[in-house]
């Protein structure tokens, strides 16, 4: 028998396998309509199981069908996403798979009728969205090509007391604007950055630490000396120009699963004869006979305020009892963990101002979340806003307790020292995801932005970025404080606060009121599925910033994603049975999208804000997450202190119900809202306008290998924050794959990357000495977010004939 007359083994094959894709498409699809989704992957599975059954009998119509398939299939996903590559990959990969298997000839090679013309049409259609696709990679619809015209002058603005070779606090400066004026690294040779010196600190994650266990130091660096902090606080001094050692100091902190948070943003500088920072007036500044003119101030995660000798790592005797103060003196519920200051404390000429975190939705006997002010040299407490209290600056008599379960500021806070103002970003009282039974004096300062004197605690204003908060919705990051011009061309003091919603309020920082617009919007007030909250009521509006960073206003099932057309269809189908009606719909029992999740469009990392050029640069991200409330008993008794986690089964002791907080993902655990989730964006202050934004970072680190997509360009979600210097380059880690990256700051073109040891879940720094220009990034992973631990601090330089 001749070869090509031999029945071919593969046709029959891959006709039962056609229509086994076709039937789970169909009655996958039923379920779909049923819940009100879209009705191609019936059409497409009845085309494909009639192709499936022309195929096994021979004829050679199957082609022409499976052509039809393939064309309706390229059109409908254009009139869905248009020509995005990332959401068109679903849509048509499987098709296209198995079209090009249908041209193979030896599964053509017995079929009854002339095969040529009908392999043609159907190899046109699928050259066709190969086309598209091609063309799709270099027109990206979620991206935003501009170019950012405000020049960098030809002097900078400098600060005062702030040498432009240091970097001296978490933002740079206490303003938290993460800008350097440093110019040898710049938009033209940051493609030659190489490895300068790597310095591993040795401190790892144990097994007795909790699930949250991160690496989010920012290091400072003042004249020759360099500090930072590890995961279990450990203080250390480096020689920046090497990395060597000089010193390290160990608080011996006793950590446990019961920390919800196990992390050191970083630390505050304190030097008494350079002061220019801190305050202007000279009533303010303050010279004692201290033993550490020069001190470290170190936030310890189990509720301790450390002061170290800066030029020797010796706790400072003077300074509360032996170098340290109990942050959980006086305060209720306290327990391992429980309240924990995780970010640097501002410091002022005379006053350290420190807040810390209360474990979320564990119960409703939790500690408070009060802020205080202590001596700079003494550390005796010298004032606390308690913002669940009828008076905030009453300071608990003998026997007497703060408010528990008061809204707490555990992002890093921002100082004005020209009129001595701190900034601090506040969060909701704990439990988070059910508020029936909180009082409106709970609520006055929950998720605002507080103006405080530092000096005294008085409250000069406050702005509230969510009324009555269901859905972790904390102000997340520093405030960024910068001068700036406004509609009518004059110079405004602005306070920028960025909040997990993806709005960015702009106030005056001296009053309180808004210089971009802000509306007052309706929001859901009921859920479509299942029943009602026990006991729960809602805001009826929440506020909006005409500067807002959110991916969209309202997710459809077009929205959804997955690696094939089938886990993209779950999705879709996994979106309809979810409560969602857009942002701040309300919790439920039968589970709520939450877009923004609770990780937010904004995170602790902030924006970096470049004033001289009047521009910011930042990596906003955008990942849904599913709230779903459990009815329990709230009498129940409390078993054990800490949950070790934001993320899961939280229990919420003491509120009808417990909470399940996840990502919206597909069985194959992918993102079931389509890519991007994460990108890089610059904005021209001077309009509040985005010029550009591009995604960033690939799943090369977040996939197992044998889920691994092509290494382009996704858009990734990251944790950690960007910095900008006057050499025009942006820096920015932070991302789910291990990766330091540059970017043009006027038109966001990526300029350079470097891998990294370990997750870069933090935010770089940049410095000067000895002529040389560094940047420094902390390759320490994220145990919640996932990615490779480490403890690696990392600094890049020019090779030396730069």
């Amino acid at each position: 028998m001749n070869q090509s007359s031999k029945p071919s083994k593969l046709r029959p094959f891959t006709a039962y396998v056609m229509a086994l894709l076709a039937v789970i498409l169909i009655l996958a699809g039923i379920w779909l309509i049923v819940l009100g989704g879209s009705f191609y992957y019936v059409i497409a599975g009845a085309l494909l199981f009639a192709s499936a059954i022309l195929l096994k009998r021979g004829s050679i119509l199957s082609y022409l069908l499976y052509t039809l398939l393939m064309l309706g299939t390229l059109v409908w996903a254009l009139w869905e996403v248009g020509t995005d590559f990332w959401a068109l990959t679903p849509r048509l990969d499987i098709l296209g798979v198995l079209g090009l298997w249908l041209l193979i000839p030896a599964v053509t090679r017995d079929l009854k009728q002339p095969t040529l013309p009908s392999r043609w049409v159907l190899a046109a259609s699928l050259a066709l969205s190969i086309v598209v696709m091609i063309y799709a990679i270099f027109n990206d619809p979620q991206e935003i090509n501009g170019v950012i015209e405000n020049p960098q002058p030809a002097q900078t603005k400098a600060v005062a007391g702030v040498a432009d070779a240091d970097w001296p606090a978490y933002g740079r400066t206490q303003a938290g604007q993460r800008y350097s004026p440093l110019t040898q690294i710049n938009d033209t040779n940051v493609k030659d950055l190489q490895v300068a010196w790597t310095f591993r600190t040795g401190d790892l994650k144990t097994a007795n630490d909790s699930g949250e266990t991160t690496n989010q130091v920012t290091p400072i660096k003042i004249g020759n000396n360099m500090y930072l902090c590890t995961t279990h606080q450990w203080l250390i001094a480096l020689d920046p120009k090497t990395g060597q050692e000089k010193w390290r100091f160990d608080p011996q902190l006793k950590s446990g699963p019961s920390f919800q948070h196990l992390t050191c943003r970083g630390v505050s500088y304190y030097d008494e004869n350079n002061q220019a920072e801190f305050a202007t007036s000279l009533q303010s500044k303050q010279s004692s006979s201290t033993q550490c003119p020069r001190k470290v101030i170190l936030p310890v995660n189990d509720g301790r305020l450390v002061a170290i000798n800066a030029d020797n790592g010796a706790a400072c005797d003077d300074f509360g009892h032996h170098g340290q103060v109990d942050l959980q003196k006086d305060m209720p519920f306290a327990y391992p963990g429980g309240y924990n200051p995780t970010s640097p404390p501002v410091v002022t000429g005379t006053t350290i101002v420190i807040a810390g975190s209360v474990t979320d939705n564990f119960s409703s006997q939790e500690p408070s979340g009060v802020i205080r002010g202590y001596d700079v040299n003494t550390g005796k407490l010298l004032w606390v806003f308690d913002t669940g209290a009828e008076d905030p600056n009453a300071i608990p008599a003998p026997g007497q307790k703060f408010v528990h379960n008061s809204p707490n500021a555990w992002a890093p806070l921002a100082y004005d020292a020209q009129h001595d103002i701190v900034y601090i970003p506040t969060g909701v009282g704990t439990p988070d995801i059910w508020g029936g039974d909180r009082t409106a004096l709970k609520e006055r300062y929950a998720n605002s932005v507080l103006a405080l004197n530092a000096t005294t605690g008085q409250l000069v204003w406050h702005f509230q970025t969510t009324h009555h908060d269901l859905w972790d919705m904390d102000v997340p990051s520093q405030p960024t404080l910068a001068d700036i011009q406004n509609a009518q061309g004059q110079t405004v003091a602005a306070v920028y606060v960025t909040t997990k919603t993806g709005n960015v309020f702009v106030l005056d920082r001296l009053t309180g009121k808004e210089i971009v617009p802000i509306t007052e919007r309706p929001v859901p007030q009921t859920v479509k599925r299942g029943p009602q909250t026990q006991g729960e009521f809602y805001a009826k509006t929440q506020p909006f910033s005409d500067f807002n960073l959110a991916p969209k206003d309202k997710l459809t099932d077009k929205d959804m994603w997955g690696a094939t057309m089938f886990d993209q269809l779950y999705c879709r189908a996994y979106f309809q049975t979810l409560n969602y009606e857009g942002i701040y719909t309300p919790p439920s029992e039968n589970g709520s999208l939450v877009f923004p999740g609770n990780l937010g469009v904004f995170e602790w990392g902030g924006i970096s804000v470049n004033p001289d050029r009047q521009v910011a640069v930042m990596n906003p991200i955008g990942l849904p997450f599913v709230s779903k409330l459990i009815p329990q008993d709230p009498h129940r008794a409390i078993n054990s202190p800490g949950t070790g986690t934001e993320h899961g089964l939280q229990p919420m002791y003491g509120t009808p119900y417990g909470v399940e907080i996840s990502a919206f993902l597909s069985p194959l655990g992918l993102p079931c809202k389509q890519p991007s989730w994460g990108f890089v964006a610059g904005v021209d202050l001077n309009h509040h306008k985005v010029v550009w934004k591009k995604r960033i970072g690939t799943v090369r680190d977040s996939l197992p290998n044998l889920f691994q997509l092509p290494p382009l360009k996704i858009g990734v979600p990251g944790l950690g924050g960007s910095i900008s210097t006057a050499g025009n380059v942006m820096f920015v880690a932070a991302t789910q794959d291990n990766y330091i990256r540059a970017y043009h700051v006027s038109h966001g073109e990526k300029l350079w990357q470097a891998r990294l040891p370990a997750g870069g879940q933090a935010t770089p720094m940049t410095y000067e000495i000895d002529g040389k220009q560094y940047v420094v990034i902390m390759a320490g992973g994220h145990g919640s977010f996932g990615t490779k631990m480490g403890d690696y601090l990392v600094a890049y330089a020019l090779p030396d004939q730069h």
